[in-house]
């Protein structure tokens, strides 16, 4: 059983994204416009990161599932780099019933459904407990390799 749809997860991450946007917004504004130290610059810059690399992976699950195609998954995640854009496309999306349905858990009649990654995509829905903590610990690493590397421009 779910405890939310493709449509809640969704709109919790775009909503996260924004939240994280308005953080960073601020502090930036406070450290480079008001030339102010920030002592919570970087956890505002880790939580965005965080959350835009989470906003793309759950775009991506959240894409597979509803059918979308690449070049929609594709521009959908990158509806994060300018601030705010997830709260417009997720309208959009809703709008548009690309939100709409249950997880596909389930086989259906489409043929789609017999394709070998079809089928290894419902294995992963089907267990969204260990779906999500696979999620966290992959974006907890990626995030950890990019500050290893360093932020963007420096």
């Amino acid at each position: 059983m779910h405890l939310l749809s493709p449509k809640q997860v969704f709109r919790i991450v775009s909503i996260l994204e924004a939240v994280t946007w308005t953080g960073l917004l601020i502090a930036m504004g406070l450290r480079y416009l008001a030339q102010q130290e920030v002592a919570f610059f970087f956890a505002v810059g880790l939580a965005h990161g965080f959350v835009f690399l989470a906003f793309v992976v759950v775009t991506v699950v959240v894409g597979l599932n509803q059918r979308w195609g690449l070049g929609r998954i594709a521009l959908v995640a990158l509806s994060a780099l300018p601030p705010y854009v997830t709260l417009i496309a997720d309208v959009l999306l809703e709008r548009r019933g690309l939100l709409a349905g249950p997880w596909r858990t389930e086989a259906t009649d489409d043929p789609r459904d017999a394709h070998p990654i079809d089928r290894f995509f419902r294995w992963w829905i089907a267990r969204p407990w260990l779906l999500a903590a696979v999620i966290v610990v992959g974006v907890v690493a990626v995030t950890a390799a990019l500050l290893v590397v360093g932020p963007p421009g420096g």
